[in-house]
């Protein structure tokens, strides 16, 4: 038994003379382990939302008259009239809402005249 702790407590006492590492690497393991988290987010969450936003500003971009929208509010219409930043739909017989393109949510039957 003393053999063995007297084996075990050698590369303690060596360590400092003979220069084996003491450890204190774990800077590098931290920054490594930094790295992958960030590339994680951005691959899970930040890209799918850039994508879907992409998505969204062009089919916003290319609505014409006849398209059927749904906003954001859940409102369902028929374009009707198309500016530069409003849309005019329908939304029953005489029932016209002028609204933001932005607020678009969906495009449910597109050009269905």
């Amino acid at each position: 038994m003393a053999l063995w702790i007297a084996i075990s407590a050698q590369p303690l006492l060596l360590s400092p003379l003979v220069g084996i590492p003491q450890g204190g690497g774990g800077g590098f393991v931290f920054f490594i382990q930094l790295i992958a988290i960030i590339a994680i987010f951005y691959f899970l969450l930040i890209r799918p939302q850039r994508k879907e936003q992409q998505r969204h500003r062009a089919m916003v971009a290319a609505l014409k008259k006849g398209d059927r929208v749904v906003t954001a509010g859940g409102i369902v219409g028929k374009v009707i009239h198309a500016q530069e930043q409003h849309l005019t739909i329908v939304t029953a017989e005489n029932t016209r809402l002028v609204i933001e393109r932005s607020k678009i949510a969906t495009l449910t039957n597109p050009r269905d005249s």
